[in-house]
């Protein structure tokens, strides 16, 4: 048992419960404690025995993970509704995290506490854009992730029709459905966190980025389209906090890292291979399309008939949408030739550089970046003479061509020797689960990720479960707030009498709340969330099939089949 009975201990240990954005910030350990606790749970191994997946094991690497990705995406929503878990306030996680990191940290790194990125996020006022604009400076949403039970159980709260998550979530089930059923190895897969987002680099040929629900090949990642754009932003606009898989992390605040330099090494070779390609026809072509002002430069040329025709290019870049033919590519004519004659001129239009000359310039072959900037001038001339209309546009051809990550920095850091998680895409659920339980003496990650899962064996682990139930589940106690306390019991008894989580792992009160439904002893704890809301004392026992709650004299008594003892004890912690 690596758990002690300090506050700094109890502290972490009961984030594994709650797992906010903030605590996954200051405990990054906790990221793959959660991904572990997604394998151990039977959700996306059931997902085997889904018509979707039929022979799955007959497919190639490529194939099971785009079965992956249209799964998720037919199954789960993008959800970032910051009302969802409640409320806190800046003073409050402040004070909870003084002992671990300080608010000039907490404002360089967390959107929360005033990051507010680099100029793209400066532009579109990300307060607003996040919806952070509806609270005080000092008041904030808790931005949980979910478990992959809570992102399944969705459809039972108002307004949802399927599961839903939000980034942190999402890319902590990717990590899971990938390895369970893509069969990818465990540390092949990078979690890349930013203060605003999360994503996962997957090792895979050229490499692959999960993004929200989308995977990103890196083919779609400069083919300059409005999805590709929108993956590509926190990592151009943004600083990486951490890099975290089965092997550790490493944290841009942290000077101890616990992922192995070599490893690391790899993954930021890996990542900055993906995110620059060659600068050739093709990279212009999506590099345009990515912007109408640079469009309005540059005109298509077709030969029909025997006569040369001229188009505007943003004339011809929405011919895209809806066709299978794209600018840029080996289909190119076919697009060209869809569009009506009366759209096109008979002469070249004036003041616009013809595309064809670009395309036969790159007859053999690109240039790399490292050619585009050091032949700046003679690749300017070739490419772009005339462009008057759109200042730096060789520059902004660079950038897109070429991201660099900010990833955290190597000088400085100690590199901590630890032992891995280590396990196989051939072993069976409950092998696994018996691995990471044997792992629960050397490694906090495989002891954190019980407590992600919900497993709740022995007092100190219960005192952290109970913590995080009754410190960080405010919604529980909105709802009733205009509830007496036997209403509220009345209430919790007309919910639905099924935990989300199978065995006997517990659900937290907000989620009892938000899906309507919960074991009696779930309810029992929501009910002791209430009280405490409400600064009532309490206490709670379990015996025989049932959880008693006590406020004073007055008695309440939920059934349940959980085998989750507590012994009579108040409810002070």
């Amino acid at each position: 048992m690596l758990i002690k009975n300090n506050s700094e201990s109890l502290e972490k240990y009961s984030s594994a419960v709650s797992l906010s954005d903030m605590e996954i910030f200051i405990f990054p350990e906790l990221m793959f404690s959660l991904v572990l606790a997604n394998i151990m749970s039977p959700v996306i191994w059931q997902w085997k025995e889904d018509p979707w997946f039929k022979n799955l094991d007959k497919m190639n690497l490529n194939k099971r993970i785009q079965r992956i990705k249209q799964f998720i995406m037919n199954k789960y929503d993008f959800n970032l509704d910051l009302d969802t878990w409640g409320l806190t306030t800046k003073e409050k996680e402040l004070n909870r995290f003084k002992d671990f990191v300080d608010l000039d940290t907490l404002r360089q790194s967390n959107a929360l506490f005033g990051y507010e990125g680099d100029k793209y996020y400066f532009d579109i006022d990300i307060r607003r854009h996040f919806g952070l604009d509806n609270y005080t400076s000092e008041t904030i949403p808790y931005w949980k992730t979910e478990t992959i039970e809570a992102m399944s159980s969705f459809h039972l709260k108002e307004g949802y029709t399927k599961g839903a998550g939000e980034c942190v979530s999402l890319s902590t089930m990717y990590y899971a459905a990938l390895f369970i059923l893509g069969g990818v190895p465990l540390e092949d897969i990078y979690m890349i966190a930013t203060p605003l987002h999360s994503q996962n680099f997957v090792d895979l040929g050229e490499g692959v980025i999960t993004n929200n629900r989308r995977i990103v090949t890196k083919n779609m990642w400069f083919n300059g389209t409005e999805i590709s754009m929108k993956a590509r932003r926190a990592i151009e606009n943004e600083q990486i906090t951490f890099v975290a898989n089965n092997k550790g992390y490493i944290h841009r605040i942290y000077q101890e890292a616990t992922m192995p330099e070599e490893a690391y090494q790899g993954f930021q070779a890996k990542l900055t291979s993906y995110l620059e390609t060659k600068v050739d026809y093709a990279a212009i072509t999506s590099f345009l399309r990515d912007s109408a002002l640079r469009q309005s430069c540059f005109q298509f040329e077709l030969e029909k008939f025997g006569k040369k025709h001229y188009i505007e290019a943003e004339k011809a870049f929405p011919y895209e949408h809806g066709s299978p033919y794209l600018l840029g590519s080996n289909t190119q004519n076919k697009l060209l030739e869809e569009i009506d004659t009366m759209e096109y001129y008979s002469k070249p239009i004036e003041g616009r550089i013809n595309l064809k000359d670009i395309e036969e310039a790159f007859v053999s072959s690109g240039f790399s970046v490292d050619e585009l900037i050091k032949d700046h001038n003679k690749i300017k001339d070739i490419i772009f003479q005339g462009c008057e209309k759109v200042s730096c546009i060789l520059e902004e051809l660079v950038d897109f061509c070429q991201t660099k990550p900010q990833l955290p920095e190597t000088e400085g850091k100690k590199w901590l020797v630890t032992e891995p998680i280590v396990f196989d895409n051939k072993m069976s659920r409950e092998e696994i689960i018996s691995y990471v339980e044997k792992r629960r003496k050397d490694s906090e990650v495989a002891d954190l990720a019980f407590l992600a899962y919900r497993e709740i064996k022995g007092p100190e682990y219960l005192k952290a479960f109970l913590k995080a139930s009754f410190e960080r589940n405010p919604v529980a106690i909105e709802v009733t707030a205009e509830m007496s306390i036997s209403d509220a019991y009345a209430y919790l008894l007309s919910l639905g009498d099924k935990s989300i989580y199978s065995e006997n792992r517990l659900a937290q009160p907000d989620e009892v709340i938000n899906f309507n439904t919960g074991d009696g002893l779930e309810k029992a704890i929501a009910l002791v969330d209430i009280g405490k809301g409400r600064g009532l004392e309490c206490s709670l026992e379990t015996k025989d099939g049932q959880a008693l709650v006590k406020f004073g004299k007055a008695e309440y008594l939920f059934t349940t089949i959980k085998n989750v003892k507590i012994k009579k004890a108040d409810c002070s912690i």
